[in-house]
């Protein structure tokens, strides 16, 4: 882990990118597709929240390397599947 301010960055970076494909879908998408965009925005704004919070005040009893790796790979594979979800 190269610092916390790098991890911070790097997690508004992905949910910004996120949100902005998500807000061309809700408005070139279909009726349906809009509807689903804005439940996955409200997600995406949630998640950003959450995983910010949770870089700033780490876990206690748990060692910072393990705590930050189980950090990345949740914030990676929660990432993914909000990605299937508008490929779909």
């Amino acid at each position: 882990m190269a610092n916390k301010r790098t991890l911070k960055k790097n997690i508004d970076l992905i949910c910004s990118s996120l949100f902005a494909d998500l807000v061309a879908v809700s408005l070139y998408g279909t009726e349906a597709q809009q509807q689903q965009a804005e439940t996955l925005l409200n997600t995406i704004a949630k998640m950003e929240v959450d995983y910010l919070g949770r870089v700033c005040h780490p876990e206690p009893g748990m060692k910072p390397k393990d705590y930050f790796k189980d950090l990345r790979e949740k914030f990676s594979s929660q990432v993914q599947e909000i990605l299937d979800q508008i490929n779909a």
